[in-house]
């Protein structure tokens, strides 16, 4: 029985651990990449690790979140980032050189390389043949100080790519196509592998452009195979020593599989407020815009802005819209610049803003109160874009750039097909805003004021008797949780400023009610913590002594967050109890750290009702003992303690 390209990565990578589904694995980890939004706290943890050097091939820290510096906060953080990165031989990508993942692909990611990243679209270099999987920023801190990560096998299943696409349809059309089909639970604890004869049609951009969004699915990653279009790819790059060829076996085995006849595709767009909610284009023709956002690390490469700039060549930006365009790397505006392009974009009346994530993250461009923003990015929760009435659709640069010209969304099908000729990739590299350790060697690792400690969980109690300080329902994104946006982003190395903020757009209240209730329990129904690998999400309820959350089910990201920070995610036996339960009922869980060890299932207490309630610990055995040690920190901390006893 051959072996399916992720399972001859994971092999090759293999520490520990057998290749069964549901199984424990440790593999090594080749590379690592960070963040502006979550360095910082990466790179705190990464000191309290008390190393001297990291052991992973090649990591990299990027600046291209937090870009506007309105105070101090950015621009201490990147400083604190830049002198760490020296310090531990971290490869540090300024401020305006580009967003992570576009770079990334770009000028480091490799075939057949593992890539553990702070944020939880790095299944992006996916695209290239890397198996690349967003993690929280601990499990990152952890990768770098021993070069290994640990997670449960996941499910292989194999996305078959039949046809060709037919123009005006685009990859960002497929993965929307199969996002509707699948749904934003249908990855849960699944990678998926893309194959077919399909496959050869896509360029490195486009495949990059799907296996970002396959973190829209929940997915732990996606990966296509690294074929000739990867050494056309790589050789622009200067690279193509890099290259090496990948692909599954002929008689590989998956544990699922979907075919999708990519000449069958049509434009798509995922209409408010979520990624899965796709309708095809022509459903939604006639629909006023008021904003249109092309760019994002789904949408940003030179080939997407390109063809934009084609369609808008001449033409004239509608009145009633705001169009921005955030280039995804200096390489990419630059070669814009070169090509003509950024020219055309200019005239037509397009606003360029900064190589960076921006409007995707709610740093700027946010719409007007209830506007209508059609955005080439890949997440429309609810004010995400930074205006909570907002309405935002999310589409592929084609029918974002004729949308914008008609101020109405519109069916880029009226195009000609000159448009969608192949773009003419050619060769233009420049890393001087790319600081190698040699260049940058730190000995003193500066923090500004706003940098403040993490906070640490204490061992497990024999018991927990706690109120339940907010229920909410399905669906809970991470942005519900911990809210980014140009006014929080700065203080994401400040949890203490951050916790009067936790959930401030779903209960106003529910950092008063922590605190009044000396922490307490949060109770969720379905896909708990989806979207954003941001471990705010998790450190800042930490902070305000939350103990437990009680939920249908669970994020993949989000859920081992939680765990690293000592926080148990108990998921209801009987779905049913989850209707049972009201806010500021107390729940009582005796001998919490013996049940715990024992088994998966939990017995609890409603005190309030009266109601016993079953729930399922479904952890590792490795995942129980960071539980019992109060987070990943404790762990770590105590295993050293006992290898040196």
């Amino acid at each position: 029985m051959g072996l399916n390209l992720t399972q001859k990565i994971i092999k090759e990578h293999l520490i520990s651990g057998s290749m069964e589904t549901q199984k424990d694995i440790e593999i090594a980890i080749d590379s690592t990449l960070t963040q502006d939004s979550t360095g910082t706290m990466v790179y705190l943890q990464l000191e309290a690790l008390d190393i001297d050097k990291i052991k992973t091939k090649c990591s990299v820290a990027y600046v291209d979140h937090n870009m506007l510096q309105t105070g101090f906060e950015n621009a201490d953080d990147h400083l604190y980032i830049k002198t760490v990165a020296g310090k531990y031989g971290i490869i540090f990508s300024r401020p305006g050189n580009g967003i992570c993942h576009q770079v990334h692909l770009e000028r480091f990611a490799r075939p057949g390389w593992t890539l553990l990243g702070s944020d939880s679209h790095t299944p992006t270099a996916g695209g290239i043949g890397s198996l690349a999987i967003g993690a929280g920023g601990l499990d990152v801190a952890v990768a770098m100080s021993n070069g290994t990560y640990s997670m449960v096998m996941p499910k292989v299943c194999n996305i078959i790519l039949e046809g060709k696409l037919n123009p005006p349809a685009t990859a960002k059309d497929v993965i929307l196509y199969i996002l509707g089909k699948l749904t934003v639970k249908g990855g849960v604890g699944k990678i998926f592998e893309y194959s077919g004869e399909g496959v050869k049609t896509l360029s490195i951009p486009e495949r990059a452009t799907i296996t970002n969004m396959g973190a829209e699915l929940g997915a732990t990653t996606s990966i296509f195979p690294s074929d000739e279009k990867t050494l056309e790819f790589l050789k622009l790059q200067g690279r193509e020593d890099d290259f090496v060829e990948l692909k599954a076996d002929d008689d590989a085995v998956y544990d699922d599989t979907l075919t999708v006849d990519l000449s069958k595709i049509v434009p798509m767009a995922a209409c408010p407020h979520s990624p899965d909610n796709v309708k095809p284009i022509s459903e939604l023709e006639g629909t006023r815009v008021t904003q249109v956002a092309i760019g994002s690390c789904t949408n940003s490469s030179y080939r997407d802005l390109t063809i934009a700039a084609r369609i808008l060549k001449g033409k004239k930006v509608h009145p009633d819209v705001s169009l921005v365009i955030s280039p995804g790397s200096k390489q990419v505006l630059t070669k814009l610049s070169m090509s003509g392009a950024l020219k055309d974009l200019i005239d037509c009346g397009a606003r360029i803003l900064e190589c960076g994530c921006g409007p995707c993250i709610g740093m700027g461009q946010a719409p007007e109160t209830n506007g209508v923003s059609l955005r080439t990015f890949n997440r429309n929760f609810e004010g995400r874009c930074g205006t909570k009435s907002a309405k935002v659709y999310l589409v592929s640069p084609e029918a974002a750039a004729i949308s914008a010209i008609y101020g109405k969304i519109t069916n880029p099908g009226m195009l000609g097909e000159d448009v969608f000729t192949d773009v003419e990739e050619f060769s233009y590299i420049n890393d001087n805003m790319i600081l190698r350790p040699e260049e940058n060697p730190s000995k003193e690792v500066i923090k500004g004021p706003n940098i403040k400690p993490f906070p640490l969980n204490t061992p497990l109690r024999d018991s927990i008797k706690k109120k339940v300080v907010l229920k909410v329902g399905d669906n809970i994104t991470t942005d519900h949780i911990m809210p980014s946006g140009a006014k929080l982003l700065p203080y994401r190395s400040n949890i203490p400023h951050l916790s009067n903020f936790c959930f401030s757009g779903v209960d106003p209240d529910f950092a008063k009610n922590c605190k009044e209730n000396d922490g307490g329990f949060i109770v969720a129904g379905e896909n708990y913590g989806q979207g954003s690998s941001r471990e705010h999400a998790a450190l800042v309820p930490l902070y305000l002594g939350i103990k437990v959350v009680f939920a249908k089910s669970f994020a993949r990201i989000h859920k081992a967050n939680l765990i690293n920070s000592g926080i148990i995610p108990l998921v209801f036996k009987n779905p049913a109890d989850y209707d049972k339960i009201n806010a500021f009922d107390e729940i009582q869980i005796k001998d919490i750290a013996g049940q715990l060890k024992s088994g998966k299932t939990i017995l609890a207490s409603d005190k309030t009702s009266g109601r016993n309630l079953e729930l399922i610990l479904d952890v590792t055995e490795r995942e129980k003992e960071i539980l019992l040690c109060g987070g990943y920190i404790n762990y770590m901390k105590s295993r050293r303690e006992n290898c040196h006893a």
